[in-house]
């Protein structure tokens, strides 16, 4: 057993909630009866990477950018590329989808038994007000809610977690970072924050496109929220 962390910072997108399937099961709804042969999973997975890349870019910048402007740009261009006509009504719709992601099966039951020990908050690239949404659609039992927007800095970048650290009033070495993704937690490693991997292996849908292989960097390797309950005395 590791020397307990006081608070637990988790990642949303891809670590709390599948996003794969629930944006997937929007695209087909919205375009699927006129374009019935799109790869829509595969879809969804160019439109997360264009997320990524545009935040990223962003992140050398001093202007800053909201999510919400980042999915619906990165769509508009998905559609025009791939010559999928959409009315904006429609369009706006679709990219709103991302602030009704579905948990995983084990996030809140998870989280539940975690937040009777543990102080729990996110820590997301989400804008403020998706991190909300998504924690009301979910019933997310967070104690609060951190979101990179507050920094203006999207993670890995060292501000974001900073930001978190002293909202919460915590030595990074009393916080543990919780994601799937390992850019994430090697980033908060770098400054001291304790790690928790959190396999996920449909997180793009297909378990050959996600690196769900434990690794003895980090703290904990957890199969999913219930496994890293366990594991923390929960």
């Amino acid at each position: 057993m590791i020397d307990r962390p006081q608070a637990l910072l988790f990642d949303v997108q891809g670590t709390a909630t599948d996003f794969h399937a629930t944006i997937t099961r929007a695209c087909t709804r919205i375009l699927g009866a006129r374009y019935p042969e799109q790869d829509w999973p595969g879809f969804v997975n160019d439109w997360r990477a264009a997320y990524f890349d545009r935040t990223r870019a962003n992140n050398a910048s001093d202007t800053w950018i909201s999510v919400a402007s980042v999915y619906r740009a990165a769509l508009d261009d998905l559609l025009d590329r791939r010559r999928l006509d959409l009315d904006p009504a429609a369009r706006h719709e679709l990219a709103s989808q991302w602030k009704f992601l579905d948990p995983w099966p084990d996030a809140v039951p998870g989280l539940t038994r975690l937040r009777t020990r543990y102080t729990l908050a996110t820590l997301s690239n989400a804008d403020v007000d998706a991190v909300v949404s998504i924690t009301r659609h979910c019933d997310f039992p967070w104690h609060a809610v951190f979101a990179a927007e507050m920094a203006g800095a999207f993670k890995p970048d060292p501000r974001a977690y900073r930001m978190a650290a002293g909202y919460l009033g915590l030595e990074p070495s009393r916080i543990m970072m919780v994601a799937s993704h390992k850019y994430d937690i090697r980033a908060a490693a770098e400054l001291g924050f304790r790690t928790a991997f959190i396999a996920r292996p449909l997180e793009f849908g297909d378990p050959a496109l996600a690196d769900a292989e434990f690794s003895d960097e980090f703290d904990i390797n957890a199969r999913d929220f219930l496994d890293l309950a366990d594991q923390l005395g929960c």
